[in-house]
Parts: C-alpha cells; structure tokens; sequence
C-alpha cells in the first residue's frame, strides 16, 4: 500500500472502538516474535505528566549515547509523531511495509483495534531497528493498556486524576486501580505527586508484587524558581542549576519523575552521566503543552483536557498576566463529548477576558453550540465558532500585539491549530 493508503488503513481500525484487555496485542505480537522482548524498557502511564516525563526521560538517554524508541500518543498532526528513534519519526514507506507485514500476522482470526495494531508497530520497529532502550507512554489506563505487555526495567505513574471515566472508573481510587496495573514483580515504581487516598491503592499493588515505591518529596524532588533553573535530589545524584525549555512550575514534578527514573535504569546498567541529564533536559521538546506557536499576539497551545490539567494552565495564566499588565487573554476551547466542559473551565474562566468555544474536526467532538448550552449559567458571554479557522481569525481580530490566545481543552484542537498556522494537512487518524 503506499503511505496514504496505510493511513486510511490504520483510521479504519478506529471501528473497533476502545477494547481494553491483553488477549489480542499478546497473540499479534507472538505471532511476530516477540519484538517487545528485544530492548529494556522504561513505561509511563499517569492521568497528567507522563507524555512529557517520557519525552525527557527519551532526550536524557539519547544524549548519554543511547539509541532510544519512544513511542505516545495520541499524536498532533502526523501520526508518525508517535513512534521515533532519537527523535526521528518513523519513515512512511516503513509505516507502509510493517502494516502489511502485520496485517498479516493478525489475519484471519485477530481483530485488533487501532491501538493495539499502532503499539505492535512500534514494538516490531524498535525491534527491527536494534534500539538500546524504548521509553513507553502508556495509552489508556494502564491494567490492560496494550503496552502493559511488558517488563520493564521500572515505571513511573506520574498523577492520578479524573479522565476516561467510562474506561477507568468514576473515582480516583478506580482510576488509580488500573493505572497501578503497570506495576510488574519486584519492578521498582517512581510516584509522582499523587495525594494520599489513591496512593495507597498503587501502594497496596506494590506490596503484593513486591515492588520498590519511590516517591516525589520523600526519595526524590525537583525545586527552583522555574524550569529554567531548579535543582534535583534524588537518592543517588544531585543536580544544581539545571535547565528545562519546557514551561510551567508543574513541569518540576515531570523532571523529578523523569530522574528518578533515570536513577533506577542507572542502577541496573544503563550508564548515564551528570552531563548527559543536563543535555538531555536543555533540549527536550514536546509539543502542545504550554507551547508558544506564534507572536504579536501570542499564541500558545496546550493540550489540558480534563479538570487536573485547567488547573495547572490557569495557573499558569495567572502568572502570565500578572507578568502583563494590562493585556488580555482570550480562550479558544474545544472538547470531546466525554469530557466535562463545566469543571474544566471552572479554574480557567477567571484568566479570561473572551472565551471563544468550537469543535475540533472528529465525530465525537462537541459542537461550540453544544458546549455553550451546557456552559450558559457559568460562561453566558461565550462566543460560538464553527471550525478551529474561524475561532483563532476571531481571536486575533479583536487582540492586541500584546494580548494572549491560549487554545485548549483537547490534543485534537491543538493538533487543528498548529497545523492550520503550519499550513499543512492533518493526518485522519487522530484517536
């Protein structure tokens, strides 16, 4: 199939939903040979963080010399942005070729869903490819996410919050529950900053595996100013003065995790230098979190989805106009229909002068009519724009040079937004 034949291929898979459980991703990948078994791994699951845990965790090992896979999701605007190799995405004549070598593999009796075929594609690549070490992102909670095939040499979850409900569980001991699901026998656990209640549900999983648990502010933490200069303490290594592009003071919490993970692969064999963690963390990047994409005024997208996330943006907002006398932000939100507009813009609609609400270009999107009517009592001045296009040409009319234009609420939207200014088409696939 040529690469765009491929794609519409994949997007296909989406049919099949969302089907949590290990059966079909265990037989596809028996089938061929076990690739995830090729390659030490470092897994990453988390309601918040562990796209960008991932990402510096990733940058940190490739700059101590390491040939390293990283495989997240969902992706932006290319579906290759998902599966790379010392920041490299994944050729599309290579999409092409491992689709059609595991379409056959799956044939005639497996059925699996997009992402289960997606994460048998980056294992079999990785493998393929002769990696030193893969850094995961866990897709979907955790238990029975299809990446929970393997063992790795430890694994993080990073923060436990409300999101994906209908899949994980209506409270936060549910949800942390499946996100404990990662954690394997005697394979040791880095824990971000997780609030007591559901800690102790990841710290009853550890128990019966026997798990080492490592905690943020007990073993390990990152303080400072910002990222642009804090300081790590870990069990084994301290850092002074070290520096992060990516923005926000939560991104503190990430760099610790992700250190604290590279402690824990240090200790069993992968050599990683003082040096290395310092390159490696200056020249992280990772899209679509509190990212700047355009100036005079300024554009920035982040992908905060559920109420945990606004939190953290609205904080960072506050920052902004406190820094900002007199400039204005405008919102730009789009989300998907199993999210909860009212608690997400809860924190967010005191940060902003206009808010502006759309619909990202998928069926199971809101409509900004939808989202007004469930918002009326709470944001009745909300304005309403059919596409992404209309909403940002709406926003910079009436801003300043001076001004904000933050676009949230969904990773889709954002993908929408930066490729619009790009001017570059999406990929179909984007779940």
């Amino acid at each position: 199939m040529t690469y765009s034949a491929t794609v519409q291929f994949l997007y296909g898979l989406q049919q099949h939903g969302i089907k949590l459980g290990l059966e079909t991703v265990r037989a596809l990948l028996t089938r061929m040979g076990e690739p995830h078994r090729c390659y030490p791994v470092l897994h990453i699951g988390g309601t918040n963080g562990k796209g960008s845990t991932a990402a510096m965790t990733a940058a940190i090992l490739q700059a101590a010399g390491y040939r390293v896979g990283l495989y997240t999701s969902p992706h932006l605007i290319d579906f290759r942005e998902r599966i790379r190799i010392n920041g490299a995405m994944i050729p599309e004549d290579t999409v092409s070729r491992l689709v059609e070598t595991l379409r056959s593999a799956a044939a005639p009796d497996l059925a699996p869903t997009f992402f289960e075929f997606t994460t048998a594609l980056a294992f079999q690549y990785f493998a393929d490819c002769q990696v030193d070490v893969a850094v995961l992102e866990v897709g979907l909670g955790g238990r029975f996410d299809a990446t929970n095939v393997v063992e790795p040499l430890a694994c993080a979850i990073t923060t436990i919050g409300l999101d994906h409900e209908a899949y994980l569980g209506s409270t936060l001991e549910a949800i942390a529950f499946e996100k404990a699901g990662i954690v394997k026998p005697a394979v040791p656990v880095v824990l971000g900053r997780i609030e007591s209640l559901t800690r102790r549900v990841i710290e009853q999983r550890a128990s019966e595996v026997a798990a080492p648990l490592y905690c943020l502010g007990r073993e390990f933490q990152c303080d400072g100013p910002s990222t642009a200069d804090c300081r790590y303490v870990g069990r084994s290594s301290h850092y002074d003065h070290l520096s992060c592009p990516l923005q926000g003071r939560f991104q503190l919490d990430n760099i610790a995790c992700s250190l604290a993970l590279i402690e824990l692969a240090r200790e069993r064999g992968l050599g990683v230098s003082e040096p290395a963690v310092r390159s490696g963390l200056q020249h992280v990047a990772w899209e679509g979190r509190l990212e700047i994409v355009a100036e005079s005024p300024t554009i920035m997208v982040d992908g905060a989805h559920n109420p945990a996330a606004a939190a953290v943006l609205a904080g960072y907002l506050a920052d902004w106009r406190r820094g900002r006398p007199g400039a204005r932000i405008s919102l730009i939100v789009g989300m998907m229909r199993d999210k909860h507009p009212r608690e997400f813009l809860a924190p967010l609609l005191s940060q902003a002068d206009t808010l502006i609400l759309t619909q990202a270009d998928l069926p199971r999107a809101s409509t900004g009519s939808e989202l007004r009517t469930l918002l009326q009592d709470c944001a009745p001045t909300a304005q309403v724009a059919a596409t992404p296009a209309d909403a940002l040409t709406a926003a910079k009319r009436s801003a300043a040079p001076s001004d904000l234009i933050c676009v949230t609420g969904s990773l889709m939207l954002v993908g929408e937004i930066k490729a619009l200014l790009r001017g570059c088409s999406l990929s179909p696939v984007r779940g």
